[in-house]
This record gives C-alpha cells, structure tokens and sequence, in this order.
C-alpha cells in the first residue's frame, strides 16, 4: 500500500468531463431558464440555500416530473418537522420509471449464487408489473395502503415495489435475514394490507429457510390487525 499525503489531490476532471456533467448542464438550464447565473459550484450552493422554493421548483422543472395534478405552491410551511413541499402535487414513482424503456437495453441485469446472469426487459418487467398490479387489486388494495415485504434482492422484488407504487399504495421492506422480531417491530407500525415474502435465500452457498419467520410474522401481524 502506498501512503498518500493528506491533502494531495488524486484526479481531477478535465474542462471537457466537467461541461459534459449533468450538474453543468444543470447550471446552463438555469442561466436559459431565468434562474440566474451560477458559474460555480459554490455560486449554485448557496443559491440552493438562501432560495429554497426556486431552487426546488428548478429542480421540479428541470428533470421534467410529470404530475397528473400541478402543485399550488412549492413550500407552503418550511417548519422543520412539518414542512410541506409541493403542495396538491399528485404524481407516481412507476409511471416516472417508465419514462426510461427502451428496447436498446434491459431494465435489470441479474445474477445470483444460483442463477446464471438474467436480463428482464423493459417490456418484461411492465408487463409483470401490470400483473402484480392487477393482483394487488383483486385482493383489496387501494391508495395509501400499507404493501410490506420480505424478500430478497431478487427482480421480483423490485416488480412487487413498482406494481404496489403504480396504485399509489404505500411500500416497506425487511431483508429476509432479518430476525421475526425485527420485521414484527416494523411492520406492527404500518399494519400492512398485504405481505409478501419469500421461504428463504441463498448465502455463502448455502440455503436458509425463513418459512417459520414469516409464519411468526404473519401470526403476529394478524393479532395486531385484529
């Protein structure tokens, strides 16, 4: 190991890495926008701190976030806790997502101790999403109820997330080595509407059951619920 003097620098961008950066044509939207003139990043910072609701509203505006309802205000109460950002906003996370398909390139790229590397297309995953969604439906669950998990990093955890987001219900996880005390403390908070969850994982190459966890957890959970 080669020590290296505290203060040294190690690499710096060139001019060329630095215009091509999302954060400099950040910088130049704001110039064309009417935000003003940042030339540095320092300039911006402090921008970002002594204009908050434009700053915010920039940033709404910049990464083109699409909204079904328009808010009325970006920062209607900037107490802390109990701030209130883009007040009567109503927008959805896996609609945003979607915005990036393409058929160029897979969603996910996947591979675990078992599973040799898996591709889920773009197509694959909406249309698993859209099914899970409709399931989800079909057992009860509307806007702002609580969908909790435990399940692996695995795909079909991520298409459980975006089909419990597209209705706009409300999403919490535990990872399935997770004690049954741990997710009962957890989970008794939100009483979920629906759980779902995996047997076990795979680790180290070897397989662990959680069948008797998630029956602890569903018992518990029930007790709560009634």
């Amino acid at each position: 190991m080669i020590a290296t003097p505290e203060g040294e620098l190690l690499w710096q961008p060139s001019p060329d890495e630095c215009r091509r950066t999302n954060i400099a044509r950040y910088m130049d939207w704001l110039d064309s926008h009417g935000y003003g003139k940042h030339g540095t990043y320092d300039d911006l910072w402090k921008w970002s701190v002594s204009d908050i609701p434009a700053f915010w509203e920039s940033i709404w505006q910049f990464c083109e976030v699409r909204a079904s309802q328009k808010y009325s205000a970006v920062l209607t109460d900037s107490r802390m806790p109990g701030a209130t950002w883009f007040d009567g906003a109503r927008l959805n996370y896996t609609e945003h997502l979607f915005r990036h398909a393409t058929s160029s390139r897979p969603a996910i790229l996947f591979r675990s101790e078992q599973t040799p590397l898996r591709e889920v297309s773009w197509n694959e995953l909406a249309a698993s999403t859209a099914a899970f969604a409709a399931g989800l439906r079909d057992l009860g669950v509307q806007p702002g109820d609580r969908v909790a998990a435990v399940m692996p990093n695995i795909p079909e955890t991520v298409i459980a997330f975006l089909a419990v987001t597209s209705i706009g219900a409300i999403w919490s996880s535990c990872s399935p080595d997770f004690g049954a005390r741990s997710v009962i403390d957890r989970f008794a908070q939100i009483e979920p509407t629906v759980l779902i969850a995996g047997d076990g994982y795979w680790y180290g190459g070897k397989e662990f059951s959680r069948a008797q966890m998630v029956d602890d957890v569903v018992a518990a959970l029930t007790k709560v619920a009634a």
